[in-house]
C-alpha cells in the first residue's frame, strides 16, 4: 500500500510541476526586489523600445580578464539589458572579449581610439599591490545598418575604479535608452548655431555640436544678414526651435535684438554663453604674463533686463577653481606645473533640476561673470554657482600671472555664492513694448508678450562650450584638458540644458534616477581577510556535519 501512495504522490507532483511552467509559459512576469529599483525601466525606456519592429543588436565589450570592480559594471550591464529584452524580444546583446587570446591590447586599443571609443587605464589595488590595466567600457547598438557608440563608463575625478562603476551604473539605462533613442527615432528639432557678431570659431564648439547632431538638425544661421534681407531672415529665424548663441564679441544691434526678441514672444528656445568681460588666457601669454580685463558691451542688457537677470561686467574669483598650467625654466629643461587660478572657478552641481542632476564632475568655468535676479514673474532657476569663498573684481582691472606665487587673504573672499547659469521659464513680455519699433516685418505683427510659455538658459561664461584642440588642431572631447588631463562636466551639462530646453524631459529624467549599489570597505577586508576566510571555510564543514548527525538520527529513529 505504501508503495501505490507513493507513486501517486509522485505523479501528483509532477502534474503539477508541468502546470506551473505551462501556465508561466502564458503569464510571464518579472519582479524587482531590490530597494532602488534598479532593475525597472523606465516610462520612458519602454515608450523607445516599443518602435523597435526589427532585431536591435548590441555588442559590449565587457568579456574576458579585467579588473574586479568591473565585473559588477559588467553584471549590471547584463540585467539591464535582460530587462530590454524581456520588454521588446527585438533587443539582442552580447558580450564580446575585445582582447582575444594572441591579440595585443595596445593594438586594439589603437583601433578603438580610431573608432572614437577611448579605452581606461585604471589602477587596480589587490592584496595590497597597485597595477595598472587597460578596460574597454562601451558598446555599439546597431539597427537597419546605422549604429552607434555606448559609453558605460562614466569618468569622475579623482575616482576610484569602485566609485566610477557605482556612478556608471547610475547612469547606464540612460546612455542606453539615449543611444536607442538615436536608432529608432528620425530627427526633427532645428537648432540654429548664431553667427554674425564675433561668435567662437566652428573648432571650438565642434565636439558639443557634433554630438547634438546625432539628434537634431544643426545650422549655422548668419543674423547679421538681417540688415539686408530683414523678412526672409525673420521668417527664417522662426522654423528654429532652439538658438544657441556661443561667446559673441561684437555687440548686437537694435534690429538683430528685436528678431531675436519676437524669436523668443514666438515660443522659441535660446541658449546663451555670455562674457561680458574681455578677457583671454592667451593675452597674458602674449604680453609677459600681463593683460587688462575690460568690459565688454554687448548691447543685450536691456533686453535681459526685461526679460528678469543682469550679467555684471564683473570677474568672479573663487578659493574652488581649476588649475592653470605654466611653464618654467627653457627649452629643453622646461618644466611644467600646476598652480592655482582663482580666475577658473570650479562649480558643483546642487543637483536640484534634471538639468543638474547626476554631474559627478565640476564644471569648469574661465573669468566668468556674475548673474543678478530680478523680480519680474519669470520663474528663474538658479542651474550652477560659484562656492562661498569668493571675490568679485569690476573692470577694467590688471590681470597678473605672478598672482599665482601670492598666498590668498581668506578674509576677502566673503562675497559668498555667485550664480553664474540660470533657467528662465515662463510667459515673457517683449523688451520692445512701448517703445519705437526698430523694424517692421511685413505679414509679422509685433508681439508684445509670448504667445506660449517658453523658457531660456544664460550662462555667464561664453568658455563654458569651448574645446580644446590637439598639436594637428583637431577638436577635444569638451570638458578635457590637454594639459592636465582632467575631465570637467561641461559638454554633459550643455548636453542636459539642451535637452531640456528641447523638450527631451523624458530622457533628462532618467538622470534622475537614484541606484544604490553596496561598496565594499576595502580597507576592512584587508584587516578582517583571515576571519573570513575561516568562516567561508569551516562553517559550511560545520553545517553540513550537523546536518549529515541529524539525517543519521532521524533516520535510526524511525527504523526502530
Amino acid at each position: 500500500m505504501k508503495a501505490p501512495q507513493n507513486i501517486k504522490a509522485l505523479a501528483l507532483g509532477l502534474i503539477l510541476f508541468v502546470g506551473i511552467n505551462w501556465l508561466a509559459s502564458y503569464f510571464y512576469t518579472r519582479w524587482d526586489l531590490t530597494q532602488d529599483g534598479r532593475y525597472t525601466l523606465s516610462e520612458t525606456s519602454e515608450n523607445i523600445l516599443k518602435k523597435a519592429e526589427k532585431p536591435l543588436i548590441i555588442d559590449v565589450f565587457l568579456a574576458g580578464e579585467f579588473p574586479p570592480a568591473f565585473r559588477k559594471l559588467q553584471s549590471e550591464t547584463r540585467q539591464l539589458l535582460e530587462e530590454y529584452a524581456a520588454v521588446n524580444p527585438n533587443v539582442r546583446f552580447e558580450f564580446i572579449d575585445p582582447v582575444p587570446e594572441n591579440t595585443s591590447a595596445e593594438k586594439v586599443a589603437q583601433q578603438f581610439n580610431q573608432r572614437g571609443m577611448r579605452p581606461e587605464q585604471v589602477q587596480v589595488r589587490e592584496n595590497g599591490k597597485v597595477s595598472q590595466e587597460l578596460v574597454f567600457p562601451w558598446a555599439t547598438a546597431s539597427y537597419e545598418g546605422k549604429s552607434v557608440k555606448i559609453p558605460l563608463l562614466k569618468k569622475a575625478l579623482g575616482a576610484s575604479p569602485d566609485e566610477l562603476v557605482s556612478r556608471s551604473t547610475q547612469n547606464l539605462e540612460y546612455e542606453l535608452s539615449n543611444a536607442f533613442y538615436k536608432l529608432l527615432n528620425p530627427k526633427s528639432k532645428r537648432i540654429a548655431v548664431l553667427k554674425g557678431n564675433g561668435e567662437l570659431d566652428d573648432r571650438y564648439i565642434a565636439d558639443f555640436f557634433s554630438t547634438l547632431r546625432e539628434r537634431y538638425f544643426l545650422a549655422p544661421f548668419p543674423l547679421d544678414s538681417i540688415e539686408s534681407a530683414p523678412d526672409d531672415t525673420f521668417k527664417a529665424l522662426q522654423k528654429f526651435d532652439l538658438v544657441v548663441v556661443a561667446k559673441p564679441t561684437e555687440a548686437f544691434t537694435d534690429v538683430q535684438k528685436y528678431a531675436l526678441d519676437q524669436y523668443t514672444m514666438s515660443g522659441g528656445k535660446s541658449l546663451w554663453l555670455l562674457d561680458n568681460v574681455a578677457m583671454e588666457t592667451d593675452s597674458l601669454y602674449k604680453n609677459n604674463g600681463t593683460a587688462v580685463a575690460l568690459n565688454r558691451n554687448l548691447n543685450l542688457s536691456d533686453m535681459f533686463f526685461k526679460y528678469g537677470i543682469r550679467i555684471n561686467p564683473v570677474l568672479v574669483e573663487d578659493l574652488y577653481a581649476a588649475p592653470i598650467v605654466l611653464a618654467t625654466g627653457d627649452g629643453n629643461n622646461s618644466n611644467y606645473q600646476q598652480l592655482p587660478w582663482f580666475y577658473f572657478p570650479l562649480v558643483t552641481s546642487d543637483e536640484q533640476h534634471p538639468i543638474n542632476s547626476n554631474l559627478d564632475n565640476p564644471i569648469r568655468f574661465e573669468y566668468a561673470n556674475q548673474i543678478d535676479l530680478l523680480d519680474n514673474g519669470i520663474a528663474k532657476t538658479v542651474l550652477l554657482h560659484s562656492s562661498n569663498l569668493t571675490k568679485l573684481k569690476g573692470t577694467p582691472t590688471p590681470i597678473s600671472l605672478e598672482e599665482v606665487s601670492l598666498e590668498p587673504n581668506p578674509a576677502e573672499y566673503t562675497a559668498g555664492p555667485q550664480n553664474m547659469a540660470v533657467l528662465l521659464e515662463g510667459n515673457f513680455v517683449s523688451a520692445f513694448q512701448n517703445r519705437v519699433l526698430p523694424l517692421e516685418i511685413n505679414g509679422e505683427p509685433f508681439r508684445e508678450s509670448a504667445a506660449k510659455r517658453t523658457k531660456m538658459i544664460i550662462i555667464a561664461d561664453g568658455d563654458l562650450i569651448k574645446n580644446d584642440l590637439d598639436q594637428q588642431g583637431r577638436p577635444l572631447e569638451l570638458g578635457f584638458n590637454k594639459f592636465t588631463y582632467d575631465t570637467y562636466g561641461n559638454k554633459e551639462f550643455l548636453l542636459n540644458a539642451a535637452n531640456y530646453l528641447l523638450d527631451d524631459n523624458g530622457l533628462i529624467n532618467i538622470r534622475s534616477k537614484t541606484v544604490l549599489l553596496p561598496a565594499l570597505d576595502m580597507q576592512r577586508a584587508i584587516n578582517e581577510r583571515s576571519t573570513w576566510q575561516v568562516l567561508v571555510l569551516v562553517l559550511p564543514l560545520v553545517i553540513l556535519g550537523l546536518f549529515a548527525a541529524v539525517f543519521l538520527f532521524l533516520r535510526k529513529r524511525s527504523y526502530r
